[in-house]
């Protein structure tokens, strides 16, 4: 299959970044080349608000080695876009007139509006959130928004970033008298949006000052999920790293896991406009976007035909890209969710399991990918399955929501089960990993009911006693193979459910006449 190359080069304040996507079977965009330079061009502003010769020749420089590896690619679009920096610079015409005549691209100048507008973007293709705040910390201007019903209704671009806040710590000894001072400059910054206070909502962050905050996160907690992508947090979790990292030495900053060395200098800051929007916003919680103004760019291209730029459904989008990934049949899926949803409400009727819509919702995402990791290898697909799904970024799905449905997608029986949740089991209460337990025995099941790919089952009616349920399964072919591993599998359901269960399979009347 042909693929195609999309190609964006972000010029920040802090880093410029060249990054290379592949459109995949489903529309997707996946990063296949991912090139950073620390330019720090912030820097190279003098007094009169013009970027230096020597700032323009570290600009061009790195463009020149970005060219390079794009031309590697046969490029469906390209975009180089700039930002707070360039866009500050009061020689600007004259930098894009040099970028054209040196590397012959035409650099297009993000307004403090578009650059709020991708990021929001990028957040409400790549998440299921339908309201909350972003906050884009660039090196020198930060980016808020608020949306809500997936709809942008604010935005701000603040005169600060993390290279200028750095500032406060540079001319001081204390760090504590220095982190106070910022704080309350960043509470005056803040209170100036009313649309920002108060709101109870998540707060989203995007760009690399969020994601090492993540990252570091991550590491203080030997967290156990692979990605980044809808990593959540809470304010307790920022202040701790905060309170964390300001003893250190920049030395020693440089050393800790998870932060990039060429933002030691600059997390602290970072951090703590993080803390301070999260207090004003009173968020509910803190989550990462991996998906940032650069993805935002190309969302926007991709959806020009449609009248909001909005995907309709995120999640929906990445199930199918795993179903062209693994070539999973289509078919064979709607005959799982059939048979899996008749039995799921069946039982709920009678009130046997506890069962409740949200469990429905569960099952059904895990129907589509159930024994995913059987592309890879048929006997141990259990273990790819949940190794897989657990640890693989899935558009609008959280990390939690994630391993659950990786648990139920990969059940083969309660020791295997046991043995994938047990570095997770905390995150559990008693009662949701039995049910967890019990819906991955329930698919299992139903699985083997269509064993062969084959639709060999039409219908099927369900009868519940005190202590049998019987299932009568009218079928339009030989059904051995199906009635050979429902019989051995059941037992696990059975356990789970309390009851006995009793399989009755029949030939339906067109099968017996013919």
């Amino acid at each position: 299959m042909i693929k195609s190359y999309y190609s964006i080069i972000d010029i920040g304040s802090n880093t410029m970044r060249l990054v290379v996507y592949s459109q995949q079977k489903s529309g997707r965009l996946h990063e296949v080349e991912n090139v950073k330079a620390v330019a720090r061009l912030r820097n190279y502003l003098d007094e009169d608000g013009y970027l230096s010769e020597e700032g323009i020749k570290k600009l061009i420089t790195t463009l020149k080695s970005f060219k390079n590896v794009s031309e590697t690619y046969k490029l469906t679009k390209f975009a180089c876009i700039a930002t707070a920096t360039i866009r500050q610079a009061r020689n600007k015409e004259e930098i894009k007139e040099v970028v054209k005549k040196e590397i012959g691209w035409d650099m297009r100048i993000l307004s403090e509006k578009e650059e709020a507008f991708y990021g929001y973007l990028s957040v409400v293709n790549s998440t299921s959130i339908t309201e909350g705040i972003t906050i884009d910390i660039g090196g020198g201007s930060t980016e808020v928004t608020y949306f809500k019903d997936r709809i942008l209704k604010h935005y701000h671009s603040f005169p600060f970033g993390a290279l200028t806040l750095k500032e406060f710590f540079t001319n001081t000894k204390s760090t504590e008298k220095a982190m106070t001072k910022l704080r309350g400059y960043l509470q005056e910054q803040f209170q100036t949006l009313d649309w920002l206070q108060n709101k109870a909502v998540p707060l989203i962050g995007i760009g690399g000052s969020a994601r090492n905050l993540a990252q570091i996160d991550q590491n203080m907690k030997a967290y156990p999920l692979a990605g980044l992508h809808q990593y959540q947090m809470n304010g307790s979790d920022i202040a701790h790293i905060i309170a964390s990292l300001s003893s250190l030495s920049k030395e020693d900053l440089e050393k800790v896991e998870g932060l990039s060395k060429d933002r030691a200098d600059t997390i602290l800051p970072a951090s703590c406009v993080f803390l301070n929007l999260y207090e004003a916003v009173d968020a509910d919680s803190f989550i990462l976007s991996r998906k940032g103004l650069r993805d935002g760019v190309f969302y926007e291209y991709l959806s020009q035909n449609t009248e909001t730029n909005l995907y309709p459904n995120v999640l929906e989008d990445s199930i199918v890209e795993l179903i062209y990934e693994y070539d999973i049949d289509v078919k064979h899926i709607h005959q799982i969710q059939f048979i899996t949803e008749k039995l799921f409400k069946g039982l709920q009727a009678k009130g046997i399991g506890s069962l409740t819509k949200e469990d429905w919702i569960l099952l059904e995402r895990a129907c589509y990918v159930y024994n995913l990791g059987e592309y890879i290898d048929s006997e141990s697909s259990p273990q790819h399955t949940f190794y897989l799904l657990a640890n693989r970024t899935i558009d609008g799905l959280m990390h939690l929501e994630r391993l659950k449905m990786a648990l139920i997608a990969s059940y083969k029986n309660k020791t295997v089960f046991k043995q994938f949740i047990g570095p997770y089991k905390h995150w559990f209460l008693k009662k949701e990993r039995k049910k967890l337990d019990m819906l991955g025995s329930l698919l299992k099941f139903t699985y083997c009911l269509d064993a062969t790919n084959r639709k060999v089952i039409d219908d099927f009616e369900l009868e519940i006693g005190n202590e049998t349920i019987t299932l009568t399964l009218h079928c339009n072919k030989d059904y051995k193979p199906e009635q050979y591993q429902a019989e051995k599998q059941k037992k696990h359901l059975e356990k789970n459910l309390g009851k006995t269960i009793e399989l009755i399979f029949l030939y339906s009347e067109s099968v017996r006449e013919s």
